[in-house]
């Protein structure tokens, strides 16, 4: 094939993680990094925050390529050209977003590394250089499977390319399933290695929430390392091998204790009470739960509880890679003017991407569950108010100025930009446990968070299911039930009170309306069997990602792969998947037929 220019500027690019280390990217470690050499035993976090910078340079193009092309959002009058062509399906290889550049220089610089790494070395029993080799695997693979997600067949190459000749070489092309068949076996041999530990980065100075003197602030390197076993999940979940995607997603849940805590949304600010005020029930009261926490505190810059790993960007830019996500979704995130980092002055009418009618429409149609409590706090029952999801009202806060009203969506006023979180992670595991065969279990992740108290204390597991959770995906076996004990329901952060047996969120009521949908809207001719219920907690999974993961990225990745689920079951109509689809994203009047795979990808340049 001819070689595409993006190949020559890689090997031009080679050893860029090598070049400074400056701005965002100074830690509190006291770890040498003054240049070691890959053959000596000086650790080499040098190195890794150099691959991690190029991450950084992908950002905006990862969340506008997955969310422009996805049924979240809409465009406006303040849209630009690209933006604008990404969401109709028009761009060609002149968008500023179809960059296959700026992943090819991520991996090259991953080849460079992987290569040339000593994994040898010890000081006494600890391999020093594992934790970074096997955290360049995992940037590698991931890196691929972004490729592969928006190009199709991509060229692949393991060896760096360090010369024009190394350019010229002839280079195979590979497609989802061949990148996870090449990469897949050596990322298993690294399974559990906890990723590298810095301590804090220093993320720059921002304006202080409370008044305008700055104030330094930092970031946990941890977070911003990309593990072994999500992208081992990601990979097997995208090639349809379902065991093996929930084997790792749960092998990396089990080793970090990582749970869905509780963060339920009450109506009880006086912002939501002035939206919600005329779907409040009357003496709308609640008790407050101390293992409870605000669910917009998850994309805070210095506890980011949900957060497994995100791309911390640049405060200012002066300290380096900076982004536009907050302007076009409509924060001024790098203002020096307008006061705080509060202040409502950086809200910006001129926002280039708005919620879409279907976002809303979604969220809007969910219960919100209640229960009031009587004078001596009794509970009385859980009863059903039609507020719908609160999550929608959270992150996308209702600004007014200049005689207009509008929203903006806030989850990037921290500028930094998840890539898992612990909901996604469950979410990811629920999706390949449903297609395994155990679509009660995936929505149990929903209802009430897999924990102890499941065990005869529900109406709707099966008896095999509890034994799958005890044995295959051990939730609940004697060594780990003790573990997930704080697990709650994803979909309760939105609407609350979800868990438990007298909570009119039940499984048979909710599958059963999705199925009555799906047979309305997709043309479904239900089948009276379990596979039925594995297609409907599909949709209801999907539409539980757009309700906790919105705006982050990961929409038309997950829509696709869903798609290509669908497809591969086969199970209403052979295309049923690209139908599917092709009918969500009917709004965006697309330039092209979705129902041909070939168009869900974007021009290679």
């Amino acid at each position: 094939m001819k070689k595409p220019l993006f190949i020559y500027a890689a090997v031009l690019n080679v050893l860029v993680m090598i070049t400074s280390c400056e701005g965002m990217f100074e830690t509190d470690s006291d770890r040498q990094i003054f240049s070691p050499a890959l053959t000596q035993k000086t650790d080499s976090m040098f190195y890794t925050l150099g691959i991690l910078k190029g991450l950084q340079q992908v950002a905006d193009q990862y969340v506008m390529t997955g969310e422009m092309r996805g049924d979240l959002v809409e465009t406006n009058a303040y849209t630009e050209t690209d933006l604008r062509r990404l969401a109709d399906f028009s761009a060609n290889t002149t968008n500023k977003y179809d960059s296959a550049y700026l992943y090819y220089r991520i991996i090259n610089n991953c080849n460079y590394y992987i290569a040339h790494r000593d994994t040898t070395l010890r000081t006494g029993s600890r391999m020093v250089a594992i934790p970074e080799y096997a955290e360049a695997l995992a940037v590698r693979a991931w890196t691929y499977m972004q490729l592969a997600k928006t190009y199709g067949d991509v060229p692949f190459y393991t060896d760096p390319l360090v010369s024009i000749s190394d350019a010229n070489r002839p280079m195979e092309t590979k497609n989802l399933q061949g990148i996870c068949d090449a990469l897949s076996p050596e990322l298993i041999r690294f399974s559990g290695t906890a990723v590298p530990v810095y301590g804090e980065i220093s993320a720059g100075v921002l304006n202080s929430s409370s008044s305008d003197s700055p104030e330094e602030k930092k970031i946990q390197s941890a977070k911003a390392m990309i593990p072994v076993d999500l992208v081992l999940g990601d990979l097997f979940l995208e090639t349809h091998q379902y065991d093996k995607a929930a084997k790792y997603y749960f092998n990396y849940i089990n080793q970090n204790r990582l749970m869905v805590r509780q963060a339920y949304i009450l109506p009880t600010s006086a912002n939501l009470r002035a939206i919600l005020q005329d779907k409040l029930p009357s003496a709308f009261t609640f008790s407050t739960n101390a293992n409870s926490f605000s669910w917009d505190n998850i994309f805070s810059i210095s506890n980011p509880s949900d957060i497994v790993t995100y791309i911390p960007m640049a405060a200012n830019r002066l300290r380096g890679v900076t982004t536009e996500l907050p302007r076009y979704f409509g924060y001024d995130f790098y203002s020096t003017t307008g006061g705080s980092s509060s202040s409502s002055a950086r809200y910006l009418l001129e926002r280039q991407i708005d919620a879409s009618a279907s976002y809303i429409g979604l969220s809007d149609a969910q219960d919100y569950y209640y229960t009031p409590y009587t004078g001596t706090g009794g509970v009385v029952e859980v009863r059903i108010a039609a507020m719908g999801d609160l999550r929608r009202l959270v992150a996308m806060r209702q600004v007014s100025r200049d005689n207009s009203v509008f929203s903006v969506m806030i989850k990037f006023t921290s500028a930094n930009i998840p890539l898992y979180r612990t909901a996604g992670v469950y979410l990811r595991l629920a999706e390949a446990i449903n297609r395994m065969g155990y679509p009660d279990a995936a929505f149990a992740i929903l209802k009430d968070g897999i924990h102890t108290s499941l065990i005869g204390n529900n109406d709707y597991l099966r008896p095999e299911t509890v034994a799958f959770l005890q044995t295959t995906i051990p939730f609940l076996s004697e060594e780990n039930r003790e573990k997930f004990n704080w697990n709650w329901g994803i979909h309760s952060r939105g609407t609350y009170y979800t868990r438990g047996i007298f909570s009119p969120y039940r499984m048979d009521t909710i599958v059963g309306r999705k199925i009555d949908e799906l047979e309305r809207l997709h043309g479904i001719q239900p089948t009276g069997t379990l596979s039925d219920t594995i297609n409907a907690v599909e949709d209801l999974i999907c539409d539980e990602m757009a309700l906790e993961l919105a705006f982050e990225g990961n929409r038309f990745g997950d829509l696709t792969r869903i798609a290509r689920h669908k497809n591969q079951a086969a199970l209403y109509r052979q295309n049923y998947g690209s139908e599917w689809l092709a009918r969500k994203l009917a709004y965006k009047n697309p330039v092209v037929s979705l129902l041909d795979e070939k168009n869900w990808y974007l021009p290679f340049k």
